[in-house]
């Protein structure tokens, strides 16, 4: 399963990027989150559904008490891009 996420919100300076990666490490998902210009952080996951719904449960209620997330664009498909890794982009 391939999920691709923007995030809004209080989400940048606040950890978002090293706690997503770090959950999704814990979670065994694939892919990358990176902080755009307009504020908002984007992400790409890959794995199992269960996996991914346990992350997008935590990534909604903002990981640590310092991220306050308010809205997620969730657009998902079955069409895996083969990720080897979660990275940080920059």
């Amino acid at each position: 399963m391939h999920v691709h996420l923007i995030v809004s919100g209080h989400v940048q300076g606040v950890g978002f990027r090293f706690t997503a990666q770090q959950k999704a490490n814990k979670y065994n998902l694939l892919g990358w989150v990176k902080n755009n210009p307009d504020g908002t952080v984007e992400l790409e996951v890959e794995g199992p559904e269960e996996n991914i719904n346990l992350f997008i449960n935590e990534l909604e209620k903002g990981f640590n008490r310092f991220i306050q997330v308010k809205h997620v664009k969730q657009t998902t498909s079955n069409d895996e891009k083969g990720y080897k890794q979660f990275k940080i982009k920059h």
